[in-house]
């Protein structure tokens, strides 16, 4: 274990990030011996916003990135040579594995999922700290699946059950599970994920929306055909699933149907992360992308808007097309947070019915959050 790593996991036991049980799987399974000999560091100057950083050419930066608290990124665009520079695979931030795995709430003898195989190190800790007998582990993605389980061998905590597939679709053969660990957002819950955890089962996962991929959400599973209840119990950013990832936003060419003044600054409709949960939530299908000048947003299905952050209130600032008026729509779910107080994204829950639909609600599940236009989730299109 390196002297880096040592006081990493120092500074997470000083903090009581690391619960109790998890020191020891931390200690016998380092993130250093996952971590790919080559990685991307943010770099501003390229024109992807990454450089490539090798541990055999640059090894003090190498384990710079690996011993720190952060999210090193492992993978752009999906493994494509001539991509954009969009990270899609990383080894996630030491202190939110240690937050996301003690919210698991694992036992000894719980039989546990890992939904996102990535790195592998997520497998080890729950190898490590359960056995490996205990452990199944599902990656989308063939070459990054066939390098964790070389890394989880070689440390001797290869699971017993390491499979290339779907995420979403859990894995049924190895079914029911005590506990599901995901380490990729979702938009909706799976509900493989739900009839493969036993009743009173935890699924831990990144959840969000088209918005705002902001909330951890820790989802109890319901008896078979009753509701299952979850709070978001931390501010999150991850990867999306692949399978879930938000539509791009294209402004069309055409000019807008509507111009206007913004009735808010709209750095109010971004810069707090509880905020831009509320908003997600209200305007579930409003993709959001903001570059230094302005906001773009989309509905994917023929509504737009486009607000400039320089004279926002001037009767240009705000453009928008189709049958939506999509900032209006922002602007409004701003306002319903501001009415409630501005409560933080902890306060609001979640609940997937037996039918398939998901529920928000703000403090308790008979407290529901909307959405401001109605969206639902029928029974055949959880996935």
């Amino acid at each position: 274990m390196s002297d880096g790593y040592e006081r990493l996991l120092a500074g997470l036991t000083g903090s009581g990030a690391l619960a109790e049980g998890w020191r020891g799987a931390f200690a016998r399974a380092p993130r250093p011996e996952f971590v790919p000999e080559a990685v991307w560091a943010p770099d501003d100057g390229s024109p992807t916003g990454h450089r490539r950083v090798t541990r055999a050419v640059e090894p003090d930066t190498w384990w710079a990135l690996v011993d720190a608290d952060e999210a090193v990124v492992t993978q752009l665009d999906d493994g494509a040579l001539d991509g954009p520079g969009v990270p899609t695979s990383s080894a996630s931030k030491p202190s939110l594995v240690a937050s996301m795995l003690r919210h698991l709430d694992v036992t000894d003898g719980a039989h546990v999922l890992d939904v996102g195989t990535g790195t592998g190190w997520t497998s080890a800790l729950l190898a490590a700290r359960l056995g490996r007998e205990a452990v199944t582990t599902v990656e989308v993605d063939p070459g990054i699946s066939a390098q964790a389980a070389h890394r989880l061998r070689a440390v001797g905590l290869l699971p017993a059950r390491v499979a290339v597939g779907d995420g979403l679709a859990g894995r049924p053969a190895n079914a029911p599970y005590d506990h599901i660990h995901s380490t990729a957002a979702v938009r909706r819950v799976s509900r493989a994920w739900i009839t493969q955890t036993r009743p009173g089962g935890t699924i831990v996962t990144p959840w969000g929306t088209r918005y705002a991929n902001a909330g951890l959400l820790r989802l109890v599973t319901g008896e078979p055909g009753g509701p299952s209840h979850g709070r978001f119990v931390d501010r999150v950013n991850f990867m999306w699933m692949r399978a879930q990832r938000p539509h791009a936003v294209t402004l069309p060419p055409t000019e807008p149907d509507r111009l206007g003044p913004s009735a808010i600054d709209p750095d109010l409709a971004l810069t707090n992360v509880d905020v831009a949960f509320a908003i997600g939530l209200r305007v579930p299908d409003a993709r959001c992308v903001h570059t230094r000048d302005r906001i773009d947003l989309s509905d994917g299905n023929g509504s737009w808007a486009s607000v400039r952050f320089e004279s926002w209130d001037a009767p240009d600032a705000v453009r928008q097309w189709g049958t939506r008026r999509l900032w209006d729509e922002i602007t409004a779910a701003r306002s319903w947070w501001e009415d409630r107080r501005r409560p933080e994204l902890t306060r609001f829950g979640l609940t997937v019915t037996a039918q398939g639909r998901q529920e928000a609600w703000l403090d308790a599940p008979g407290n529901l959050v909307g959405p401001a236009r109605e969206a639902t989730v029928s029974r055949g299109s959880w996935m």
